[in-house]
């Protein structure tokens, strides 16, 4: 399992707690804070693979806009 696909499963755990009101007051605004804190994670890794996949097209190929 890679990092981001961790990332994911925390996340996805975390906003089921939520959406399922296992968590009150303190405890659920933790955990709005760490849904946050794992998406801006997961952009971050999104756009060093897409960046990483952008620099490793084969020479001669165009880019689609």
């Amino acid at each position: 399992m890679t990092r981001l696909d961790s990332l994911i499963d925390e996340l996805e755990q975390t906003a089921a707690r939520l959406r399922a009101g296992e968590l009150e007051g303190e405890a659920a605004a933790e955990a709005v804070e760490r849904c946050a804190e794992l998406a801006t994670q997961l952009g971050s890794g999104l756009d060093v693979q897409a960046r990483a996949a952008t620099a490793a097209e084969p020479p001669g190929q165009e880019k689609l806009l």
